[in-house]
């Protein structure tokens, strides 16, 4: 059953059309602004019938603070108002409500435009959805290109992506980065840590599959698809500029090898310099990076990863996320056990690790 809240500060009109509705959605009522907010933010409706006149929070304050939170934007609002002028009913639509409605409602009419808009609501929702599926699925497939050059390394670009939201999800509800991570930006994370790698389709294969360390000058051309990966993104962002996810993994793809002692690659970032998405996706990357089997070496396994992660505490890695990681470590152990397959091969032998990782 669809649910809808109603916001009236008049409460016989709340009970009104709470009797009309109620049977046919599941109703909340909220008799002011302010208690309208509190409870969009414990528990997501899926459209809201907002009365435009009402003391200290008005409809037009509600509304605003809705459309500025990613969680809740696409709430269909219908507003309710006793004022039957065309300029209130411009003012209504133009800050984002989906539909104006006078008082006192018909109540045929107000459930014949609650069904509309509710079904046109599910539509809209099931074709974004479609199109970022594909838009996912493209992007992805684009990223396995470059990293599939190894035989296992290509399920890495999901895997970081998943180790990456892991971690955020417990940033973000031990709050301790407060307003610098919230649901979109972890939604975001995700959906770059894909791209994190691909500069290296910049990078020489004879590099890149080398078994056995790599020179000097080898590491450096090695060190450039973090530039050239930013470059790609960038141009692509520009021409798209409403992904947003873009943008973030534009920032990963140039700042995930930064550390947080500032003795990484490319720019000598150090501590809070470096981007969060780039010290939380650091973490998430190299756990991978460890735990799977790789050109150069076998797998080094779960409890072993997490000894080189936690020894790297407030050198490598943000120690903030590094406790954080800690207590999730067996998430961590979980997600990649039920993701990572490693095929055999007849011959396959043990290489000294090469002077890089991820």
């Amino acid at each position: 059953m669809k649910s809808i809240l109603i916001v009236d500060d008049n409460l016989t009109s709340l009970k009104e059309i709470s009797t009309q509705l109620a049977g046919i959605y599941d109703i909340s009522l909220a008799k002011s602004g302010a208690l309208a907010l509190s409870i969009c933010a414990q528990e997501k409706p899926d459209l809201i019938l907002l009365d435009v006149e009402m003391p200290d929070v008005d409809g037009f304050t509600v509304i605003k603070a809705l459309k500025a939170d990613p969680a809740l934007n696409q709430i269909p609002v219908i507003f309710l108002t006793s004022s039957h002028d065309s300029e209130t009913e411009a003012k209504c639509l133009e800050a984002g409500a989906v539909d104006f409605i006078s008082k006192p409602a018909n109540f045929e009419i107000l459930r014949h435009r609650l069904r509309l808009h509710l079904e046109f609501s599910a539509y809209q929702f099931y074709l974004e959805n479609m199109v970022r599926e594909l838009e996912d699925n493209i992007g992805v497939s684009f990223a396995e290109l470059v990293e599939c050059k190894d035989y296992n390394i290509a399920g890495h670009v999901l895997r970081t992506g998943k180790f990456a939201e892991l971690l955020a999800q417990e940033l973000l509800e031990e709050g301790i980065f407060g307003g610098e991570l919230n649901a979109g930006g972890i939604d975001r994370l995700k959906r770059a840590a894909p791209f994190h790698d691909i500069g290296k389709i910049g990078v020489s294969d004879v590099i890149l599959l080398k078994r056995g360390p790599l020179t000097g000058e080898e590491y450096r051309e090695v060190q450039k698809h973090t530039t050239i990966g930013r470059d790609v993104l960038q141009t692509i962002y520009e021409r798209t500029p409403n992904q947003r996810y873009l943008e973030t993994a534009m920032v990963i793809a140039e700042g995930h090898h930064e550390r947080f002692d500032g003795k990484g690659y490319p720019h000598g970032l150090k501590g809070s310099a470096i981007p969060l998405c780039c010290r939380i996706f650091a973490v998430a990357n190299v756990y991978d990076a460890c735990v799977t089997d790789r050109v150069y070496r076998r797998s080094l396994g779960h409890e072993k990863a997490c000894r080189i992660i936690l020894e790297s505490r407030d050198t490598e890695f943000d120690p903030r996320i590094v406790d954080a990681f800690e207590k999730i470590r067996e998430k961590f152990a979980l997600a990649h056990e039920e993701s990572y397959f490693s095929p055999k091969e007849e011959g396959w032998e043990v290489f000294h690790e090469a002077n890089f990782s991820g």
